[in-house]
């Protein structure tokens, strides 16, 4: 059994596959578009989940990457920057 999950929206869309007759050939497989909303609707699912994040990082289980920073009154050129693909984890 394997899982394909696609996520972010800078890199564009996935190629397109023929989902049925590709699944089917290689077995057990699922494939998603996991979206945070989902999962944090509540309050108290994305307080829980940012814990449990931050933990993680301070525990050395994942690592930050920071290579950006905008000042909160940059926040449009925060976000031009996404939009551009101009913010995809390479300095």
């Amino acid at each position: 059994m394997g899982v394909c999950a696609a996520y972010g929206h800078v890199s564009g869309p996935p190629d397109p596959i023929d989902i049925i007759q590709d699944l089917g050939r290689r077995g057990s497989l699922f494939i998603t578009r996991p979206a945070i909303m989902h999962y944090v609707a509540k309050r108290a699912d994305l307080e829980w989940t940012a814990r449990d994040l931050f933990k993680a990082i301070g525990d050395g289980l994942l690592e930050a990457n920071i290579y950006y920073e905008y000042a909160l009154k940059d926040a449009v050129k925060a976000h031009e920057a996404i939009e551009l693909g101009k913010t995809l984890g390479i300095p």
